[in-house]
């Protein structure tokens, strides 16, 4: 009787140990299989990431591009590829019979350099606060922090940098108004070239033996010197709007703003006093460039446009030029 136990035990016992070890087996091929479908996963996510910064760097070089293509007006004028339409005058036109003055009160070296370098230099150091003290960050393939906000606000600085002067120089190309200075560039005067007053003169002979000077002489519309210093006076005035936000001093934003539109409205004065353009050149100067300071403020920079959710992962984002907003994260 105690063998029958004995041996019904024993005979209870090999099916659950065999139960035992097909569980353990289904068990060990259900993990390999969700490790191997992880892997999977995790495989497919990298992949994914870097497909996606390939196309971001492709953007890169997109914006580059672009840049290029925006200034090719601009250095078209500068390295004389093309010249300026002839236009002619009439007789006795006092508009045009100023003196020439080689001396100006604001040269183009320090017109670009100041524009530039003020403006450049104060994002550059509004970015970099915001990165360091204000915990900014940006989803962009460049892990530097710093040289991706860069990036963004001054690549968009430049573009409007490229775009105004290429307009401006489109248009002095292409209208060929007369300088102020015109006749005293050229040597010659009314009754040297016999014309009867009021009789439109279509060409004329310029005693000039530098080409150079004649071709300047027939670019006054419009002002190159009001766009750009209206530009980038009040591109940076919309800057310190948009990122000056300490509250200690009311006035403070306000003054350095009037300040700077105040250095834009002299620029283009002084031009006029140096009998470089007329004043409708330098008022449509003021707004060529106050409009395109408008444009890329508002509607390319990400200055005053909300940040991205910094919860969204980089593919879930959408490929937009790195210039856009959606790629910060404040």
């Amino acid at each position: 009787m105690q063998k029958c136990n004995s041996t019904g035990t024993h005979g209870n016992t090999l099916p659950r140990d065999a139960e035992l070890q097909l569980r353990l087996a289904d068990s060990g091929g259900a993990g390999e299989g969700m490790e191997n479908g992880a892997g999977g996963h995790f495989l497919g996510h990298t992949e994914e990431e870097s497909s996606f910064c390939t196309k971001r760097k492709m953007l890169v070089g997109l914006d580059v591009i672009c840049l290029f293509v925006a200034s090719i007006p601009f250095f078209a004028c500068e390295l004389k590829a093309v010249t300026p339409y002839r236009r002619g005058f009439f007789c006795g036109d006092s508009s045009i019979t100023y003196p020439y003055e080689k001396k100006e009160a604001i040269p183009d070296s320090l017109l670009i350099a100041g524009g530039i370098i003020i403006t450049g230099l104060t994002i550059a150091l509004g970015e970099c606060y915001r990165v360091r003290f204000r915990g900014v960050h940006s989803r962009a393939f460049v892990r530097n922090r710093y040289v991706s906000c860069l990036y963004k606000e001054l690549g968009s600085f430049l573009f409007g940098c490229c775009v105004g002067q290429s307009l401006t120089n489109m248009a002095k190309l292409s209208v060929g108004r007369l300088r102020p200075n015109f006749l005293s560039v050229c040597n010659i005067t009314y009754a040297l070239i016999n014309c009867t007053p009021g009789s439109y003169v279509p060409e004329v002979t310029c005693r000039q033996p530098n080409h150079k000077m004649e071709e300047e002489a027939r670019k006054s519309f419009f002002s190159g010197h009001a766009s750009f210093a209206m530009y980038t006076m009040l591109y940076l005035a919309f800057y310190l709007q948009a990122r000056l936000s300490w509250r200690g001093a009311r006035l403070l934003r306000p003054l350095i703003q009037f300040l700077l539109v105040m250095i834009a409205i002299y620029t283009g004065l002084s031009r006029i006093s140096d009998y470089r353009h007329h004043p409708s050149d330098v008022l449509t100067g003021f707004i060529q460039g106050g409009l395109t300071a408008y444009w890329v403020a508002f509607h390319i920079s990400s200055m005053f446009k909300s940040c991205a959710r910094s919860d969204l992962s980089p593919t879930s984002m959408s490929l937009e030029s790195p210039l856009s907003s959606q790629q910060t994260v404040c």
